[in-house]
């Protein structure tokens, strides 16, 4: 299968992460409000600036990783996609090679290990810690995935790097594909995507910064808070009232907000012609 052209992708990319920002998502940063201490306008300017790293021809995957949270961090100062690189990096790789996600994952060596290493050393995420092995501030492994299965168990996004993105597969993109069953318009379709990840899994940044059990909580609070609630009928009060109530807690979701990001990606990329999975 013949691979996507590096402009496209970096077109998707950049469209994927705008329409994630256009969407309601109680607890993270949107149109409807900013939060924790970031604004709409940041989260433009970082996809914008990350594209072209992203997408560069014939990138390795960590060097993607590295150069666009680099270019993040140059533009804004502060870290605001290193979630969203770690997961779309794969994704933009696999759909210029014409392979799948599992195919570009079986790629993976050490100079993608010090190259992510690197980047996330710079975009110093809130709640990382230590670990007793593959931990960052340390020399990086030979082998990327066995970093990421040390901290599967703890980060979703690293998960990912094993299970060959099965949230995506198994929660973002049948919540996607229901939500346009409905006939919902694209805004609520991913405020649709993020609500599924929110429910079905505890959110990781969520937990790595206040505890699993804080996770689990919101888990379950947006789970009642949806019950009963037709996103068909835009409830826009509702979801904002749970967005402030989430905010005035210091709880982001981005783990979910970072999974929606690469649902629509995936969606867009298999859209314009290439097979992922």
């Amino acid at each position: 299968m013949s691979g996507l052209d590096p402009g496209l992708i970096g077109t998707l990319y950049k469209a994927a992460c705008l329409a994630e920002l256009d969407a309601l998502k109680p607890g993270n940063v949107h149109a409807f409000a900013p939060g924790h201490r970031m604004v709409v306008a940041d989260f433009v300017t970082s996809a914008e600036v990350s594209a072209p790293a992203l997408a560069r021809t014939g990138g390795g995957i960590g060097a993607r990783i590295r150069d666009g949270v680099a270019a993040t961090m140059a533009a804004v100062g502060q870290n605001t996609n290193l979630g969203i690189l770690l997961l779309c990096a794969p994704l933009a790789a696999a759909a210029e090679w014409g392979v799948s996600v599992a195919a570009v994952l079986d790629t993976l060596d050490r100079a993608d290990a010090e190259a992510v290493f690197a980047a996330i050393r710079l975009a110093n995420p809130g709640g990382l810690g230590r670990a007793d092995r593959h931990d960052v501030a340390a020399a990086a492994p030979d082998s990327l995935r066995d970093a990421m299965a040390e901290a599967a168990d703890r980060d979703r996004i690293a998960r990912a790097y094993g299970t060959g993105f099965t949230d995506v597969t198994a929660i973002g993109l049948p919540a996607l594909a229901e939500a346009r069953a409905r006939g919902l318009d694209p805004s609520w379709c991913t405020t649709a995507v993020h609500l599924a990840y929110l429910r079905s899994v505890p959110d990781s940044h969520v937990a790595r910064k206040h505890g699993r059990a804080i996770a689990e909580d919101l888990r379950r609070e947006v789970e009642q808070t949806l019950a009963g609630l037709d996103l068909a009928a835009r409830p826009v009060e509702p979801l904002l009232s749970l967005d402030a109530a989430l905010k005035a807690r210091g709880l982001n979701p981005g783990t979910s907000a970072d999974f929606t990001v690469a649902t629509l990606f995936w969606d867009t990329l298999a859209g314009a012609g290439t097979a992922l999975a």
